[in-house]
């Protein structure tokens, strides 16, 4: 699974700054990470997908350096990678990082499937 490894211990540590129950999951050819038991943020490549919500995606959208996410033809409306020119600072990885924290409360959590592990939490 090819995604940065570097920018995956970057956003572990800021979620753990935030709060404890953060696991891992390979989802999404990347690494996400998952915020009482729902999707938050992956990395994936080199880009970012961030859950948001809806209504943060379309202003993201038009600031630039994403795009929405599509599954099967339909775009996936609380969700958007990030491309890494839009996360070169530590300032803005900690913007997309406390977005996806503030959005996680109100996100659906999905149906939990069998026979999928988790990752447990890595150490940096």
């Amino acid at each position: 699974m090819a995604y940065n490894h570097q920018t995956a211990d970057k956003v572990l540590e800021l979620l753990l700054s935030k709060t404890e129950d953060v696991t891992e999951k390979e989802m999404f050819s990347g690494i996400c990470f998952m915020v009482a038991g729902k999707m938050c943020i992956c990395v994936a490549a080199e880009e970012l997908l961030c859950r948001i919500g809806a209504d943060q995606v379309m202003l993201e959208l038009e600031r630039g350096h994403t795009r929405n996410m599509m599954n099967n033809g339909r775009v996936m409306k609380d969700y958007i990678y990030v491309e890494d020119t839009g996360f070169d600072t530590p300032a803005k990885l900690k913007d997309w990082v406390d977005l996806c924290l503030a959005f996680n409360p109100l996100a659906k959590a999905a149906p939990k499937k069998r026979n999928k592990p988790e990752i447990s939490n890595r150490k940096l």
